[in-house]
């Protein structure tokens, strides 16, 4: 008799390490493309050392039925410590902080970090191998770099709104953090690169991230078409300008599949598989320009024999004959999804304020045999590693005294 999935239950384990350990990372940074990227840092054990002012960081306050879930599950196995930066005593704290750090991450608008007496010229001559990663949304210079930088912006400056939706409509935003999260994983990885220069040289170095640059790598080869053809590539919805049948299909009952035919194999099983092997020698699909050229009456002939089909019905169908199709999930579906619960796609970790006691999230990722992700911690409480992460380098009494002054402030 077989049973519904469900997450993986994951107790957090604070003697759990990495293979960061060792790398302490002082984060400055706001919202969500720092705390991602700090976020991939502290998943394979770097000691990441949020630094937030009073009100805390944005993201906890984004709510939902008063839980803060985006802050839970970007700043698990991160420290907090509350400084009101607006206090030379604070910055003075967090240049003592820089002294023994690999890293320090930072998402202010340019030029504040250095208003803030933080330049990174002076972070390096007190630790001449720090790595500064500075988020911001159009880069540390240019003509824009002065201009409010949202991931919303730029996800329609990058190239990437113009091209998504359908061509009689208007251009789709995408509905989650998609510049923001690219930001932060390039920002991680470019992070890791400097700190293999710093470990092998003693160099550390300034890195600067925009939001608008790494969505917009990701949507080569757009000049290089353009400069060859002066042409737009029109918004298609699911369709593929490159390939033909590519896209999302409904079922009988209301479901839908995503189907890819990118190949000429693939295309050609397909076509059999519904019943119109006739097709694989028609002049009009005869090969992929072919297909691409009269895209839309192909599509409609799939899209025709999915629809007498319920969905359970198609997948069975065309994984049977090795075609290239998916179910379209929701999160309700994924929740009970065998293969995300048996990848660990999705864990549930302790969590007071969650139904039940759990919180799901996603496990990390990728997956590394020697050394894979940990969880040593959930996200801290705002302030809650003050004690513990300064008394030692302050000294006792000064930790006090800073303390009681309303400099170091307790969440």
């Amino acid at each position: 008799m077989s049973t519904t999935p469900t997450p993986s239950r994951k107790a957090f384990d604070p003697a759990a390490t990495g293979a960061l350990q060792g790398v302490r990372v002082v984060d400055l940074s706001r919202l969500v493309a720092g705390n991602m990227l700090t976020k991939v840092l502290a998943d394979h054990g770097a000691e990441v050392i949020k630094v937030e002012p009073p009100e805390g960081d944005t993201l906890r306050h984004w709510r939902i039925k008063g839980i803060s879930t985006t802050w839970k599950t970007l700043s698990r196995n991160k420290h907090s410590i509350c400084l009101e930066l607006r206090n030379p005593a604070a910055v003075e704290v967090v240049r003592k902080l820089v002294r023994d750090a690999s890293m320090l991450v930072e998402s202010f608008r340019p030029g504040i970090l250095e208003v803030m007496g933080l330049a990174p010229a002076d972070l390096l001559a007190i630790n001449p191998r720090l790595v500064i990663v500075r988020v911001s949304g159009w880069g540390q210079d240019g003509p824009y770099s002065h201009k409010p930088g949202f991931g919303t912006l730029v996800e329609g400056y990058s190239g990437f709104a113009a091209v998504n939706g359908f061509a009689d409509r208007e251009p789709v935003l995408p509905p989650m953090y998609m510049a923001d999260g690219y930001a932060g994983l390039y920002g991680a990885a470019t992070a890791m690169i400097a700190l293999r220069h710093a470990e092998a040289t003693g160099q550390g170095q300034v890195i600067d991230v925009s939001l608008f640059e790494p969505i917009h790598v990701m949507m080569e080869p757009q000049h290089a078409n353009w400069k060859l053809n002066r042409t737009l590539k029109p918004r298609t919805g699911s369709r593929s300008t490159n390939a033909v049948p590519r896209n999302a299909y409904r079922t009988k009952d209301g479901g839908w599949v995503c189907l890819s035919a990118s190949t000429q194999g693939m295309t050609e099983k397909l076509l059999r598989s519904i019943g119109r092997e006739e097709l694989i020698t028609d002049p009009k699909f005869r090969t992929n320009a072919d297909r691409v050229k009269n895209g839309i009456e192909l599509d409609g002939i799939v899209a025709d024999h999915i629809a007498g089909l319920t969905l359970a019905e198609t997948l069975a169908k065309f994984d049977a004959a090795g075609v290239t199709i998916g179910p379209i999930m929701d999160a309700g579906m994924l929740e009970t999804d065998r293969y995300v619960m048996e990848r660990e796609a999705v864990i549930e970790v302790p969590d007071e304020e969650m139904p039940e006691g759990w919180l799901p999230m996603h496990g990390a990722v990728p997956k590394l045999s020697a050394t894979p992700g940990i969880l040593a911690r959930p996200a801290p409480k705002l302030g809650e590693h003050n004690a513990a992460i300064l008394a030692p380098v302050l000294g006792e009494a000064e930790f006090t005294r800073l303390r009681a002054a309303g400099v170091i402030r307790e969440g």
